[in-house]
């Protein structure tokens, strides 16, 4: 379905452009931003986990030649194949290291060593795109970036001193005809990882920043965790060595959402959630009067998936749309 049907009304509504889970992949972004013409967007978010999940270490063997391992197998490729390969990993989310064997040596030696690495390939990356954004974005479309769970605070300071994106987390801003609050705290996950928090502080910190706001104002709720058991966050439960649980050999699913997450949408009623986290459950979801959203990600693919929205001059939802491509 073209967005042209969308714009039969006499007054255009304000569209918004949401995705989110690009994990490092060059080519989502670069779709991310394109979108803003390609779907007429006055605003693109880009609502959490922008940062890969790993390095891959190329290594000089001598002669002009590098071995790698990648997806499985280990590679022996020429010097003047290099930039295809390290294209390659940035399609799939992952970031090239060329080094040589003394510092691979190091990386599996001293966790701390590879943990600087891998915060330093992140910054550079969003530092590039957000250079990016500020080249190909005309100056009437808005970029918001905010965080997600899986995103070292490495990456607040690069949002931070960018130009041209807009990182409003934990803040609610007014964004066309709405007020979007931003959460990329999660609650507890298996993994761990930097941005995640009990329930009950989650609670604390979405009050904090939706309370002064919820006014009779339209609210947009742009908050990485989906609400718990909505249907946009069923996931593999896993066992105590993180396998899939089978049942009859098919994989047991569960709800992982956020019982604050939910808690919130049930009493402020936003007029959207734009949410992402559980990549396996695109859908579209109403809570009383909200729509709630995750568009999933399959980011490894290079396919972007994302979410057309548009809305009314009072803020209102008049459409929507689970994009792909």
């Amino acid at each position: 379905m073209s967005p042209s049907v969308f714009r039969k009304r006499a007054t255009p509504p304000f569209r918004l452009f949401f995705a989110t889970d690009v994990h490092g992949s060059d080519r989502c972004f670069r779709k991310f931003l394109a979108a803003a013409t390609g779907y007429e967007a006055n605003a693109l978010v880009l609502g959490g986990d922008v940062a890969g999940k790993a390095m891959v270490p190329i290594v000089a063997q001598g002669n002009s030649r590098f071995s790698f391992s990648f997806q499985g197998t280990t590679e022996t490729v020429a010097a003047n194949a290099l930039d295809v390969v390290k294209q390659r990993m940035n399609f799939n989310g992952f970031y090239p290291r060329v080094t040589e064997p003394s510092d691979v040596q190091q990386m599996t030696e001293d966790p701390e060593y590879v943990g600087r690495l891998f915060e330093q390939a992140i910054s550079e990356q969003l530092t590039r795109w957000c250079d990016l954004a500020a080249e190909r974005l005309s100056d009437d479309v808005r970029c918001i970036i905010t965080p997600g769970n899986d995103d070292p605070r490495v990456i607040d300071g690069v949002l931070a001193r960018a130009s041209r994106v807009e990182c409003p987390e934990l803040t609610t801003v007014e964004l066309g005809p709405v007020w979007m609050a931003s959460l990329g705290n999660t609650n507890r996950t298996p993994w761990g990882t930097e941005r995640e928090f009990d329930e009950p502080e989650l609670a604390r910190q979405i009050e904090e920043m939706v309370d002064p706001f919820a006014d009779g104002r339209p609210l947009v709720f742009n908050f990485h965790c989906p609400p718990y058991d909505s249907g946009l966050d069923s996931a593999p439960q896993l066992d105590a060595d993180f396998r899939p649980v089978l049942d009859h050999g098919n994989v047991v699913e569960i709800p992982v959402g956020s019982t604050a997450v939910r808690d919130a949408i049930e009493r402020y009623q936003p007029v959207a959630g734009l949410h992402g986290h559980i990549h396996e459950s695109a859908n579209a979801r109403q809570i009383g009067r909200s729509w709630c959203f995750n568009p999933g990600s399959e980011y490894s693919s290079g396919a972007l998936k994302g979410l057309i929205l548009d809305l009314e001059e009072n803020g209102d939802v008049r459409s929507h749309l689970l994009t792909h491509g």
